[in-house]
């Protein structure tokens, strides 16, 4: 199931908010002018978290991280690897498109 929503938080033009249903009853919010996806149990959960990570990702909100040890700090209090996204990156040429 897939809905399509534009909403009118700029006058000239709107966002595409794309809404998908998955088949474990989750949903998923993408704004198609930056990529940015999101998910939730409901509609509004899912709404709701993609307005943050579009904040996120224009930089609107949160911290910036501007050293490579300030980026593994962050990382390992996420229980990441640092020097596996290191391999990634040189692997892959650079980061995946979600980061």
């Amino acid at each position: 199931m897939s809905t399509e929503t534009s909403t009118n938080d700029d006058p000239q033009g709107g966002r595409t908010i794309t809404l998908t249903q998955a088949d474990d009853g989750w949903w998923v919010a993408r704004d198609e002018e930056t990529g940015v996806a999101s998910q939730g149990e409901t509609r509004q959960d899912a709404l709701d978290n993609l307005d943050e990570a579009v904040a996120l990702h224009k930089g609107e909100i949160g911290e910036s991280i501007d050293t490579r040890e300030e980026e593994e700090k962050v990382l390992e209090e996420l229980g990441i690897d640092p020097d596996e996204v290191a391999q990634a990156r040189n692997e892959h040429d650079g980061l995946p498109e979600f980061m």
